[in-house]
C-alpha cells in the first residue's frame, strides 16, 4: 500500500469575464470574451463565470456563445434571487456540457437596509426560494451571501443553512468590499463549516481594497475552503479581485504550508493568459506584478545577477518557464556588475577579455547612469566602439560643454587628456557638432576635414543611444574613420571625431595602413 496521503483539489473558479469585466472602463464584446474563455479552458480552470446574463443583451449573448463553444470547464452564470434572473441565467448557459447557476443576495445590515430595503426575514426567504428555483434546472448551484465580511454571523449562517437545505452544493463566502483581514477571515470560514450542516463545498471570493485579497483567499483555504474565486491579473471592481496566478503559484510553491492540496491549472499558460487579458481589456500589468509581471524574474542588482548566474534559486523561488515566462532576465543598468555584463556579451557572441572588457565595462557604467536600461543593440554598439578605440589612444575626452540655439553662435569647450596632461580648447561653429569638432582639432593640433558623417539611433525612445560614424581626411592625406556612442548626439559626434584623430596619430607613429586599422578584426 502507498503511504502517500491523497491530495485534495482546490477548485479554481475564474470570474475574469464577470467580476473582472466589471472593472471601470472594461467592455468586452462577444468575440473578445470567447477568446479569453478559450484561453481559460487551455489554462485548465475548473469553472468559468462567463457573465451576468440578465444585465444586458450583450452579456447574455456572450454567456450563451461561451456555453455553446467552450468545452472543458463548467460554464457558470450569475443571477440575483428573482426567478426572472434565474430563468434568464439558465437560458444563457443551457448549451454548455457542464453548467452552474450562481445566485446571491446581500446579508449585511447596510445592504439589506439601504440597497435591498428588505428585512432579514425576507432575505432568508428569498435565498431559500432562489436556490430551489435554480435546482429545478441543474444540480450544480452556488449561493453567495453578499458582503459576508460585514454580515451578522448568526444571521448569515441561517441564510447559508437555508441555501444548503434547498440544494446549494457550493457556499461562496464573499468579502465583497475587501474589509476582512486574513486571521478573522480564516476564523469565519472555520466557524461556518462548524455551524452550517450538510454536504457542500466552501468557496471564498475576496476583493483587494486593502491589498489582502490573495492573503485572505489563502487563509480561507487553510480553514477548509476548497474553491477559490479569482481573476487573471487580479482585475475586478475597485481595487480588483484575488489574482489567480498568485494563488495557484503559492499553493504550488509552498506545499509545506499548504500540504496535500493540488490545483488543475496548466501553469505554463499563466503568462499567456495574463498578456491576453491585458491586451483585450486595455488594463496594463504592472511591471513588478507577481508571477506574470515583466520584472517578476528580472534582476539588475549586481549582487543578485552574480547569484543568479551561479545558481538561479539564489534569488528565484519559481522557475520562470513553469509560469510561461521566457526565463530569468539580467537587466543591464547602473546597478549591474561586471559578471552580468560579461555574461550578456557572451550570450551575444562577444567574447572580450582583459583591458578591452575593462574599458567596455567602464563605458557601460557611464552610459547606464544616463539610460535606465541598455538593450542588446546598445551593448553591441558600445562594444564595437570600445574595440575600435582600446588599442592605443593618444587622446581621451574628459569634458565637453556646448551651447547652441538660434539666437547665439554655437560654442564648444573641450578638455582632452593626453599622456596624463589635460588640454583645454574652445571654438565656435556652424552648429554644436561643428563647434565641438573644431575645438577638438585645436586641442590636438591635427588639421583636416570631415568627408562623411552619419548618425543613427541604436534603439527607439527618447533615451536611445546615438551611434555616430564619420570619415576624416587629415591635411597630409591620411583617411580614417571614427565611431562614437552616447545618449547625446553632440557627445557621440565628439567621441567619433576623437576616435578618428587617434587613428591618425597611430598611423603617423607606426606607419600602419589606415585601411588595416578600419578593417573589422577578431574580437578577443
Amino acid at each position: 500500500m502507498s503511504n502517500d496521503t491523497a491530495k485534495e483539489k482546490v477548485v479554481i473558479f475564474d470570474t475574469t469575464l464577470r467580476d473582472g469585466e466589471q472593472s471601470p472602463g472594461i467592455s468586452l464584446d462577444v468575440g473578445e470574451k470567447l477568446e479569453i474563455a478559450g484561453q481559460l479552458a487551455r489554462l485548465g480552470v475548473d469553472y468559468i463565470e462567463a457573465g451576468f446574463p440578465i444585465a444586458s443583451q450583450g452579456d447574455f449573448d456572450a454567456v450563451h456563445a461561451i456555453a455553446s463553444n467552450v468545452r472543458g470547464p463548467v460554464i457558470c452564470g450569475l443571477s440575483r434571487t428573482s426567478y426572472k434572473d434565474i430563468d434568464r441565467c439558465w437560458e444563457a448557459i443551457e448549451p454548455a456540457e457542464k453548467r452552474r447557476i450562481h445566485t446571491f443576495i446581500a446579508t449585511s445590515p447596510t445592504h439589506m437596509e439601504h440597497k435591498l430595503k428588505m428585512t432579514p426575514e425576507q432575505v432568508l426567504a428569498e435565498a431559500a426560494s432562489a436556490v430551489g428555483r435554480a435546482r429545478e434546472y441543474t444540480d450544480d448551484v452556488e449561493f453567495s451571501p453578499e458582503d459576508a465580511s460585514r454580515s451578522d454571523f448568526d444571521f448569515m449562517c441561517d441564510v447559508l443553512q437555508a441555501a444548503v437545505d434547498n440544494g446549494a452544493g457550493t457556499l461562496n463566502i464573499p468579502d465583497t468590499v475587501g474589509y476582512a483581514t486574513p486571521h478573522e477571515w480564516a476564523e469565519r470560514i472555520k466557524l461556518i463549516r462548524e455551524r452550517v450542516e450538510g454536504e457542500y463545498i466552501i468557496s471564498t471570493h475576496c476583493h483587494n481594497d486593502l491589498g489582502l485579497a490573495v492573503a485572505n483567499s489563502l487563509a480561507a483555504v487553510v480553514s477548509g475552503a476548497r474553491q477559490v474565486e479569482c481573476t487573471i491579473n487580479g482585475i475586478g471592481e475597485r481595487a480588483g479581485n484575488a489574482a489567480m496566478e498568485e494563488i495557484v503559484m503559492t499553493l504550488r510553491t509552498r506545499p509545506d504550508i499548504y500540504p496535500n492540496l493540488e490545483v488543475g491549472i496548466e501553469t505554463e499558460e499563466l503568462a499567456r493568459s495574463s498578456r491576453l487579458v491585458s491586451r483585450l481589456t486595455g488594463y496594463p500589468v504592472q511591471y513588478n506584478k507577481a508571477v506574470v509581471g515583466r520584472n517578476a524574474f528580472a534582476h539588475e542588482s549586481g549582487i543578485h545577477q552574480h547569484g543568479v548566474l551561479n545558481e538561479r534559486t539564489t534569488y528565484e523561488i519559481m522557475d520562470p518557464s513553469v509560469v510561461g515566462q521566457d526565463g530569468s532576465k539580467l537587466v543591464l543598468g547602473k546597478h549591474s556588475g561586471r559578471a552580468a555584463f560579461k555574461d550578456a556579451l557572451s550570450k551575444m557572441g562577444l567574447d572580450i577579455q582583459g583591458d578591452a572588457l575593462n574599458s567596455a565595462f567602464t563605458r557601460f557604467k557611464e552610459l547606464a547612469d544616463r539610460k535606465v536600461q541598455l538593450s542588446d543593440a546598445d551593448l553591441e554598439a558600445l562594444v564595437a566602439e570600445e574595440l575600435g578605440s582600446s588599442i592605443e589612444n593618444s587622446y581621451e575626452l574628459v569634458t565637453l560643454d556646448v551651447k547652441g540655439g538660434n539666437a547665439n553662435t554655437p560654442k564648444a569647450e573641450v578638455v582632452l587628456e593626453s599622456d596624463g596632461v589635460q588640454i583645454k580648447a574652445e571654438s565656435e561653429g556652424d552648429g554644436m557638432v561643428d563647434a565641438a569638432c573644431t575645438a577638438i582639432k585645436k586641442a590636438t593640433g591635427i588639421e583636416g576635414r570631415l568627408t562623411d558623417y552619419t548618425v543613427m539611433s541604436v534603439t527607439g525612445g527618447v533615451d536611445a543611444l546615438a551611434d555616430v560614424a564619420l570619415s576624416f581626411e587629415s591635411a597630409d592625406g591620411l583617411k580614417v574613420s571614427g565611431r562614437g556612442l552616447s545618449t547625446d548626439v553632440v557627445e557621440a559626434s565628439a567621441r567619433a571625431f576623437i576616435s578618428a584623430l587617434n587613428k591618425v596619430v597611430r598611423v603617423r607613429n607606426s606607419g600602419e595602413n589606415p585601411q588595416e586599422i578600419d578593417r573589422p578584426g577578431h574580437i578577443g
